[in-house]
C-alpha cells in the first residue's frame, strides 16, 4: 500500500500511508483477511492520496483478499522462470495476478512493464522485500528472490543522476532504461545492484552532484 501511494511529497506520503494503516488498525494483514463490506463502504468518499482515492483503496484491499486465499505469501506471485534475468516479466504476471482484468479504475495504480513502464513502485517494494541492510530500510522479508536480479527503482532523482554520470544515456525514464541502467551498475556489483539506488536519489534529491 505504502509502495503504491509513493510519488509526490515524502511527508504527505508518510502521513498518508499512515492514514491507511490507522484505518487497517495497525495489523493490515488481518484486516485484509477479514475485513467487513461495512468497514469497506466506509472507504467511498474519502480522500487518501493524490488520485489514489478511498475507492482505490477498497479495491487494493479487496484484491490483496482475494490474492491471501490463494496464496500463503505474495511472494509468489513474483517468483522469477528459467532464464529470467531481472523483473520484467515476473512484474507483469503479479499484475495480472493482482488485477484479475478488473476494469475498475483503480488498474492505472499497477504498472504494466509490458506497457514499458519502470514500474518504479513495484520495484521499489521488491526492493524492501527481497534485499536486506542494516540500517532497516530494506526488510529482506522474502527469500525465495535474489537481490541480484533487483533494479535500481527508476524516477526523475536516480534518472537525472545517473544521465550526469553517464550510466544512462536514454532521455525517458521507462523499463528500456532501467535496463540500460541494469547493464551497467551490474557489473559494479553483479550480487546487489540496487543498492546504488540510495547515492543516486541522495544526490539527487540533495542536489550535491
Amino acid at each position: 500500500m505504502t509502495a503504491t501511494i509513493s510519488w509526490g511529497n515524502r511527508k504527505s506520503i508518510i502521513n498518508d500511508a499512515k492514514k491507511m494503516m490507522d484505518f487497517m488498525e495497525h495489523s493490515p494483514y488481518d484486516f485484509v483477511q477479514h475485513v467487513s463490506e461495512k468497514e469497506l463502504c466506509q472507504l467511498q468518499d474519502r480522500s487518501i492520496h493524490r488520485t489514489f482515492t478511498g475507492e482505490d483503496f477498497r479495491e487494493f484491499i479487496l484484491h490483496l483478499k482475494k490474492i491471501y486465499a490463494l496464496h500463503e505469501s505474495m511472494e509468489e506471485l513474483f517468483l522469477m522462470r528459467e532464464n529470467e534475468d531481472n523483473f520484467y516479466h515476473s512484474l507483469e504476471r503479479f499484475r495480472s495476478s493482482f488485477l484479475e482484468n478488473s476494469p475498475h479504475r483503480s488498474q492505472k495504480h499497477v504498472s504494466s512493464t509490458y506497457k514499458n513502464s519502470s514500474a518504479k513502485r513495484l520495484m521499489m517494494f521488491l526492493r524492501w522485500m527481497v534485499r536486506r541492510d542494516r540500517k532497516g530500510v530494506d526488510f529482506g522479508i522474502w527469500d525465495r528472490l535474489s537481490p541480484k536480479f533487483l533494479s535500481v527503482p527508476l524516477d526523475v532523482h536516480t534518472g537525472n543522476i545517473a544521465r550526469q554520470l553517464m550510466i544512462l544515456t536514454r532521455t525517458q525514464n521507462d523499463w528500456k532504461a532501467v535496463s540500460e541502467m541494469d547493464s551497467v551498475l551490474r557489473t559494479f556489483n553483479s550480487d546487489d545492484p540496487a543498492l546504488y539506488d540510495f547515492a543516486l536519489f541522495g544526490i539527487g534529491v540533495s542536489k550535491d552532484f
